[in-house]
Parts: C-alpha cells; sequence; structure tokens
C-alpha cells in the first residue's frame, strides 16, 4: 500500500526542486529539474519520435552517474536549446561535474511538438528557449504549478487540452516516489467520449474529479481517438516525464525504474508509445533518505512508479486552464 506525499508534487522527494516558464504568446514553455546534490540518473524512451539532448551518457555502461537537472521543453527541436540555459543558470550556481578547473553542469533533456497549437512561433532568428530554460532554473522551488504550466502550457491530447502534471506517494516501507510530466499524447487520457480518465483505478481521494469509472462502461471505448489525424502523423505528440526516488539507486536500478513508469502511461494513455510519440521517462534516485531498497521493496517501488505515474497525467490535464485560443477544450469546461 502507498499513501500521498504532503504536496503530491514530485518535490516531495527530496533533493528536487522544479521551476516554470511559459510564453502565452508563443503558447509554450520549459519546465526544468533541479538536483541539489547531483541524483543517480536514466533514462527509457518507448515512443517512435524522441527528441533528446544527453541521453547517451545515463545508459548504466556509460561513466557519469550523476546529473544536475533535467529539462522538459515545448518547441519540438527547437525546445532543446531550453537545456543551454539550464545549464547556465546552473553553472552561476557552482553545480556541475568537475573537469580540472572546470564545473559542466549535466543536463539531460526532452522535448515534446506543440508547434502547431495556435500560437505565434514567428520568433525570428533564434528561438526563446534558451532564455525560457534560464528563467524555469531560476524559479526551481518546491511548489510549483500544474496544467497550464511550463512544458505543458501547450500542450494537446486528442480530446482534450493537456498540460503538466504531477504526483507523489510514499510506499508502506517509507520511501518517496514522485511523478513529473507534460501530457501531449497523440492519443487521449480520458475513456471514450467521457470525461473520466483511464487512470482512475489509481485516483487517490478527488485529486482529479473523482469520476472513477464510466458506468456503463462505453461500447466504443477501445476505439481509437487520434490527435489531428488528418496531418503528417510525425508530428503533434509526445508525452515526456520524470519519475524520482529518495531511495539510494544504481544507474542500472533507475534504469529498471523508468521502464516500471512506462506502464503508467499505458494506463493513463490510449493508445501510448505509438510510432509518432516520443514518450519518453527519466529516472533519479536521489539517495536523500540513505535507504537502500531490498529486491522486496524495490517491487512494491517499480509498481508505485506506474501508479504515481497514472495519477501524474491525469492530474495534468484536469488542471489545465481555459483559453480563448484553445484547439482542445480544457477538461473542466466540458460536461458528460
Amino acid at each position: 500500500m502507498t499513501s500521498i506525499g504532503p504536496r503530491n508534487l514530485i518535490t516531495d522527494v527530496a533533493g528536487i526542486s522544479v521551476g516554470n516558464a511559459s510564453d502565452r504568446d508563443l503558447n509554450s514553455g520549459v519546465t526544468a529539474i533541479v538536483c541539489d546534490p547531483p541524483a543517480t540518473a536514466a533514462v527509457q524512451v518507448l515512443g517512435g519520435a524522441p527528441g533528446t539532448r544527453e541521453t547517451d551518457l545515463l545508459e548504466p555502461h556509460n561513466s557519469v552517474e550523476t546529473v544536475n537537472g533535467l529539462v522538459l521543453s515545448g518547441g519540438s527541436a527547437f525546445g532543446l536549446d531550453a537545456a543551454s540555459g539550464a545549464q547556465a543558470w546552473m553553472r552561476e550556481q557552482g553545480m556541475g561535474f568537475e573537469v580540472g578547473p572546470h564545473r559542466i553542469p549535466i543536463v539531460p533533456a526532452a522535448i515534446l511538438f506543440d508547434l502547431i497549437n495556435g500560437g505565434n512561433k514567428d520568433w525570428g532568428q533564434y528561438p526563446p528557449y534558451r532564455d525560457l530554460g534560464y528563467q524555469a532554473a531560476a524559479a526551481a522551488a518546491q511548489d510549483f504549478e500544474i496544467g497550464t504550466a511550463g512544458a505543458g502550457f501547450g500542450a494537446l491530447t486528442a480530446t482534450f487540452k493537456g498540460g503538466l502534471g504531477s504526483a507523489s506517494a510514499l510506499t508502506a516501507d517509507g520511501i518517496s516516489i514522485g511523478a513529473l510530466v507534460a501530457v501531449n499524447p497523440m492519443g487521449s487520457v480520458t475513456i471514450g467520449d467521457t470525461r473520466h480518465f483511464w487512470a482512475a483505478p489509481f485516483e487517490t481521494g478527488t485529486e482529479f474529479g473523482g469520476l472513477g469509472m464510466p458506468a456503463p462502461f462505453p461500447a466504443d471505448a477501445a476505439d481509437l481517438r487520434i490527435k489531428f489525424r488528418n496531418l503528417a502523423r510525425g508530428v503533434s505528440n509526445t508525452t515526456i516525464a520524470v519519475i524520482a526516488t529518495d531511495a539510494v539507486l544504481t544507474k542500472a536500478e533507475a534504469k529498471r525504474l523508468a521502464i516500471a513508469a512506462h506502464a503508467g502511461f499505458a494506463r493513463a494513455i490510449w493508445p501510448s508509445h505509438t510510432p509518432f510519440d516520443g514518450d519518453l521517462v527519466f529516472a533519479l534516485g536521489t539517495g536523500a533518505s540513505g535507504r537502500k531498497p531490498s529486491p522486496d521493496a524495490f517491487l512494491d517501488l517499480c509498481a508505485a512508479a506506474a501508479s504515481t505515474m497514472s495519477r501524474a497525467i491525469a492530474r495534468g490535464v484536469h488542471a489545465a486552464a481555459p483559453d480563448p485560443r484553445d484547439l482542445m477544450p480544457a477538461w473542466t469546461t466540458v460536461q458528460d
């Protein structure tokens, strides 16, 4: 059994802070995760269209063990500039991997496609994401906004407006786990044409509306609802996420935790991991608890990673704020 964390945010995991920066005219934004001290990290990519920076170094067989932060960004490939901005801020704070007299902040990143969402993308010679990355890192704190914020600012699903979601849990062994996710899938997070979330079995209280499962269950629930299906299929998608824990993990264990968290995508989004989504999960082990989970406790932690990720996905869509320019309705504005 697990219980909810005090903030129900990824920052319930000690050693993690999060900052957002958004541009309403652009209809896009950036979310920065700051790890202080550096955290053990890994990544698992299961979508067919990812956009990433410095993910190779996260493989368990490669040398660098820890990262100073992570960046999630809108903007498609243009958004990879956001990591340079966050890195610049971290360097100013004296953070980074020591190489002789130099400190090099290690900041892997991932992007989602939000270019076709009604925002003004005529930014001139250089995109604004480097500045947004700097602002997001500088804003990192324990409390942060979810919904229409940061990397989820311009996100969309097949049926509703997307958003930035987060959730946390405490396992029976007292280990904290938290999820952070920018929800922008090709598929839907709700069942059929209802407002009921696929993640309903994992909901804690009424954290994303308390609707539970629909009754009767829609006969067409398994039908595919695909965002912008008439457009080129290689665009307009991707859900990117972070799963974090205060347990002491090796890089290999962090990799396994990232893999387990992808089950949360599958339980909250239909369909997920498509050839036209770049679905990705970073994993962080801060070690702040000082506790190394036993094999049995790690099993529970992996299950909690999946359920917490599912909850975070639903919370991101549930918290999205309506805007007159929206191409999809905000969840709060629609009634069954």
